[in-house]
């Protein structure tokens, strides 16, 4: 299993990386976590006659942004696409005509599952939570070839990110904020995911979703890295290409 940061800036790309996207290939799946811009490295990486997997984790534009270049792509099976329930219809009235390409008319078939919050055992096994975040924000965490992958973004801390994170082999965590700020709209700097990964007792943290207006150098992320291995020293920093193997 392969995991491959396609995107890891918030809000807008930058010289450092694009909008949010990461992509999990297993041995029968490729799935992917959030559409921002980086989506469009996808490309590279499709290579194999597997079904896709897409979670949305929520309707803010840098986690959507990618959805109008489905059309890039030559899926060989349906793309499945997962997202709260509630944000269902608007995600439809959004992705679609007058702002880009409906669905149904891609060259290939796409469907739209609904969650609510809990444990799936179909398209795939998976638990989603709520998040700390100003609109509603859905973390998962995934079972997949034995081993547990979680993603939360965006949030500030939260029991919900501690649970999903639980035992997890690989944290995919936002770090948004600096050192020492946040406020109630719902994000976090890299102690506070170096304390998340620490009280769920992850193996491994990567930081990602970084805020653009805030990191705006490689420099500034590997500062986040080592602020949060004081914490959590199994602490990594994500950077837009960055692959890991499991």
């Amino acid at each position: 299993m392969q995991i491959t940061f396609l995107g890891t800036n918030g809000w807008f790309d930058t010289k450092i990386g694009n909008t949010i996207c990461t992509l999990i290939e297993t041995k029968d799946k490729y799935i992917i976590l959030d559409a921002g811009l980086g989506i469009h490295k996808l490309k590279k990486y499709y290579k194999k006659d597997k079904p896709v997997y897409l979670f949305i984790s929520h309707l803010h534009l840098d986690h959507i942004y990618g959805m109008h270049l489905l059309p890039l792509f030559d899926f060989k099976q349906p793309l499945t696409i997962l997202l709260a329930q509630e944000s269902m219809q608007k995600f439809k009235f959004i992705i679609n005509h007058p702002f880009t390409g409906a669905l149904k008319n891609l060259k290939y078939k796409a469907k739209i599952i609904g969650l609510k919050q809990g444990s799936y055992k179909k398209p795939l096994k998976f638990d989603c939570r709520l998040l700390k975040h100003a609109d509603l924000t859905l973390g998962y965490r995934l079972y997949l070839e034995n081993k547990i992958i979680s993603y939360c973004s965006d949030t500030g801390p939260c029991d919900n990110a501690i649970a999903l994170g639980k035992n997890a082999d690989i944290l995919v965590h936002e770090c948004a904020f600096l050192p020492g700020e946040s406020d109630v709209w719902g994000h976090a700097n890299p102690k506070e995911a170096a304390a998340i990964a620490k009280k769920a007792g992850a193996k491994r943290l990567f930081l990602t979703h970084f805020g653009a207006d805030r990191y705006d150098s490689i420099a500034s992320r590997k500062k986040a890295e080592r602020i949060a291995k004081q914490i959590f020293p199994n602490s990594r920093a994500a950077f837009d290409d960055l692959t890991i193997t499991l």
